[in-house]
């Protein structure tokens, strides 16, 4: 876009030729009019894209700009008049004359004959000392806010000062930081963006992985001859990009040109005491405004209600389509949708939904996060009724992947947590109330009233109750919570009798930042690896060992687990040497001191490292880009006798030296060794038959799912088992939410909205054979993601703006069968990604309210190949002799 407007006032930065040297800004001489041509205009496009494909318009004009008073005492103090004449509007780019909406507009068609008349009604400026004063902006009161806006832009430019330095200025940008470098017959203005404080904030994710970034810069350049402004040029750009993948980026450019013309006889100043007293005896009609920009209000006129946009896109909403792109995007429209509108529609929709339909109404209302979708969610559900355990599970795992969640969320479901009927809805509420604090901690609110309630509930939680499932509870919420006053809770809890609670306290240390870990934590984790005070499960040893090796071991750490391998049980002792080698093929932190131990050869021998077994660790890259890289990482650990006891998938995203941990899912079972009349290992010879799954997903940790608690319940589940996997996760997931207002220095106003939607679907089953002695676990992951970025420059009389997106759809299986009818047992791992399409696509659009429009299309569309992810070759002969014994 492009505002050309000649403005005899251009720039009313200027030195007049009779200014002194000292002066500290421009100043102007009395019976004198200073005539300026004015062109604005402002593009928007792709990153790397120019001038002749970008959309956008020119405004030009002319300005004339006249001294008004004059301070007696202070010739740097002066009330200054401005009248904008002769407004032009023109596209940006050179096109055809059907391609143009702007051919054969005259400016009155567009912007219509009252906003015209505003435009070019004269408005002040009171400058002291070279700068604008905060409220020294008059104009007519009831001018729209676009135009008072346009004007703010022009008086920007009357800002300037001969001498280099930094200070603070408010103009239409906001109050911002600017330095000024001054050289003989120029001055350049640079204006640090990120520092403008305005009244419009947005809001952005959390999760730096899946957030934008961007890049911006304001320049401009005063030319001056013999102490007087001859021209003014500025240019601004801003660069957004999703990090995870940059070329999904848009650009926009401002740019303010003003050129003096000439100068000519104009009227004489008028007399008064001040300020306030000239402008009043002048027009009575001027009010003082800030220059700051004013907030345009936007019409939307023929726009569809929410109801009537829901009544379109409800058939996308049904589960079976879920795998698609379609339902992502559209959850991403209705998010939009929502978020304008008032509780009363939201429930509408709720209320008319069907229900299949209704669990991702519930996605897309939570995560809107305003607080008439909130009102609406707490009224629609009833947490007192035992029927809606889906719909409650759904908004709080929706609240958990909150974008930018406020204290009334966390204080919504610690309202609620009195109504709650049912115990898995409670230890959710418990456990995503955690993953709030550590969100709302991260923006700073770790004060806020109801944070500092909420920590206090969870931290006391653990030692104030004894029933295990409580505990469990409690300590899932603190691993999402991360915060630090938890961690001596977790180092305590890792040597418990409790197997469950030392599991889910190791894990949660190993999430925390390596600062964080003291050597005291890092004792207790030693000693539960070692065992020095009592017997541990294979498990926790495993996720003892883990920690250790992620939190920046010593030298003697690692040496002395090096001695402990051969000395462990027959499978813990395989799964330690896969480690080991994992560690070093994928360089991990610890590889280093890892090769140094192993120089060792007390530690590091044919007999420690010959041990057989199936348990295995191994980690590799899914995908790696210039912008995002993607690893994962499978650990499997048996028990003895042949039976899973614990299988752990991670999937980990990297970009610009962040880390997201975009999904782990764990299955872990114990106390199976009766079915098969195998002896347990040791310290698991008393425990209860049980089989269960976990997930945490986008950092959040949910709720684990158990298959089958207790002996009888196995038997059960063993004999109607159906060889379904059981549904962990379903649903509609914000992954990125990015929404930003850009000020421009011209007056114009750009918004730029980022948007990532994923549908998932986790399930994850285990099937045991007696008959066959061969047990499998599978964990099955469907995904449809959808990223769109759109920036659009909207004004009363003309919109223009782009959208670029890219969309995906894939499916990631993970199976592992066992033969356990010997020894060494059979164990087979595969991983395997589906052939899935991939489309990118790109938008650009000009329109003007009287529907005449330009809209340019790209995109392209690619199907790529599916893959069995590689793991390390001893598993590929033994998959090899599964399927053949098979046969």
């Amino acid at each position: 876009m492009v505002l050309q407007v000649s403005v005899s006032s251009t720039c009313l930065i200027f030195l007049c030729r009779t200014s002194s040297a000292g002066a500290a800004g421009p100043r102007l001489n009395n019976d004198q009019l200073y005539k300026f041509s004015y062109t604005t205009e402002v593009l928007v496009d792709r990153a790397k894209g120019s001038k002749d494909g970008s959309v956008g318009y020119r405004i030009s004009s002319d300005v004339d700009v006249n001294l008004v008073w004059r301070d007696p005492n202070s010739k740097d103090d002066q009330l200054i008049r401005l009248v904008i004449s002769n407004v032009k509007i023109k596209s940006v780019a050179q096109r055809s004359a059907k391609k143009n909406i702007f051919q054969g507009a005259t400016t009155q068609s567009l912007l219509g004959e009252n906003k015209l008349a505003a435009l070019e009604r004269p408005f002040m400026v009171h400058l002291k000392n070279g700068k604008v004063r905060v409220s020294s902006f008059y104009c007519y009161k009831a001018e729209p806010a676009s135009i008072k806006n346009l004007k703010r832009g022009v008086a920007s430019l009357l800002q300037v000062q001969s001498r280099s330095g930094k200070v603070i200025e408010n103009d239409v940008s906001g109050r911002c930081t600017v330095e000024y470098k001054a050289t003989q017959g120029q001055v350049t203005r640079t204006k640090a963006l990120e520092t403008c404080k305005t009244a419009e904030t947005g809001f952005t994710t959390y999760i730096q992985v899946l957030g934008v970034s961007g890049e911006s810069s304001s320049v401009t350049v005063f030319t001056l001859e013999d102490g007087f402004i001859k021209s003014a040029t500025a240019k601004e750009t801003h660069i957004l990009a999703v990090n995870a993948r940059r070329t999904t980026a848009a650009k926009i450019v401002s740019r303010q040109n003003l050129t003096l013309v000439t100068i000519e006889t104009g009227p004489f100043e008028a007399a008064g005491k001040n300020v306030a007293s000239v402008v009043k005896s002048l027009d009575e009609k001027l009010y003082a405004v800030g220059v700051t920009a004013e907030k345009v209000k936007s019409q939307c006129k023929g726009c569809q209600s929410l109801f009537e946009h829901w009544q379109e896109v409800k058939k996308q909403f049904e589960p079976d389509s879920l795998s698609k792109a379609i339902a992502p995007r559209r959850f991403l429209a209705l998010i939009q949708s929502i978020r304008k509108a008032s509780k009363d529609e939201i429930l509408q929709v709720l209320k008319s939904s069907t229900k299949t339909a209704l669990p991702q109404v519930v996605d897309a209302v939570t995560s809107s996060q305003t607080p008439a979708s909130l009102d609406a969610m707490l009224q629609f559900l009833n947490f007192a009724d035992p029927k809606g355990l889906v719909l409650q599970e759904r908004f709080l795992y929706a609240c958990g992947f909150a974008s930018h969640p406020n204290e009334r969320m966390l204080q919504a479901l610690d309202i609620s947590k009195g109504k709650i009927v049912s115990n898995d809805i409670k230890e959710s509420v418990v456990i995503i109330m955690g993953a709030l604090v550590h969100k709302l901690c991260q923006k700073g609110g770790c004060e806020l009233p109801t944070v500092v309630e909420v920590k206090k509930m969870i931290l006391e939680g653990p030692d104030s109750t004894q029933v295990e499932s409580d505990v469990q509870m409690y300590l899932l919420a603190l691993k999402n919570s991360l915060l630090p006053e938890a961690i001596p809770l977790f180092s305590k809890y890792a040597e418990s009798e409790v197997g469950a609670y030392c599991t889910i306290s190791l894990t949660a240390l190993q999430r925390y930042d390596v600062a964080l870990i003291t050597d005291e934590v890092k004792q207790t984790v030693n000693r539960v690896y070692h065992q020095n005070r009592r017997v541990y499960e294979k498990n926790v040893r495993a996720a003892a060992a883990d920690v250790v090796f992620s939190s920046n071991p010593s030298y003697m750490e690692v040496k002395n687990m090096l001695l402990s391998i051969g000395n462990l049980p027959r499978e813990l002792n395989k799964y330690m040497l896969s480690k080991v080698n994992d560690i070093l093929h994928f360089e991990m932190p610890a590889s280093k001191i890892l090769r140094q131990a192993m120089k060792d050869m007390i530690s590091h021998n044919y007999d420690r490292f010959s041990k057989v077994g199936s348990s295995s660790a191994f980690s590799g890259f899914m995908a790696r880009t210039a912008d995002a890289t993607t690893t994962y990482s499978l650990d499997i650990l048996y028990s003895g006798s042949g039976v899973l006891r614990r299988s752990n998938m991670n999937i980990y995203a990297a970009s610009n030296g962040a880390m997201l941990h975009g999904l782990q899912v764990a299955i872990e079972a114990q106390g199976m060794e009766s079915l098969i009349a195998a002896k347990p290992d040791e310290g698991e010879e008393d425990l209860e038959s049980f089989a269960g799954m976990s997930a945490l997903l986008f950092d959040v940790q949910l709720r684990p799912v158990t298959f089958f608690k207790g002996y009888s319940d196995l038997m059960s589940k063993m004999f109607s088992m159906s060889g379904e996997p059981m549904n962990v996760v379903k649903g509609l997931i914000l992954l990125t939410d990015h929404s930003q207002v850009i000020q421009l220095q011209s007056g114009l106003k750009a918004n730029a909205e980022f948007q990532g939607g994923l549908a998932i679907d986790i399930s994850g089953g285990m099937e045991v054979s007696l008959w066959y002695r061969e047990s499998k676990t599978s964990v099955n992951n469907k995904g449809a993601m959808v990223v769109t970025g759109n920036v659009t420059v909207d004004m009363d009389f003309v919109r223009t703006g782009m959208e670029v997106s890219f969309e995906t759809e894939a499916s990631l299986d993970f199976i592992t069968t066992v033969q356990f009818s010997e020894y060494p047992f059979l164990v087979c791992m595969q991983m395997d990604k589906t052939t899935f399409p991939f489309s990118e696509s790109l938008t650009k659009y000009e329109s003007l309210p009287s529907g005449k429009s330009y809209v340019s299309r790209r995109g392209h569309k690619q199907l790529l190949p599916g893959s069995e992810f590689p793991l390390h070759q001893e598993n590929s002969n033994m998959c090899k002799r599964v399927f053949d014994s098979d046969w």
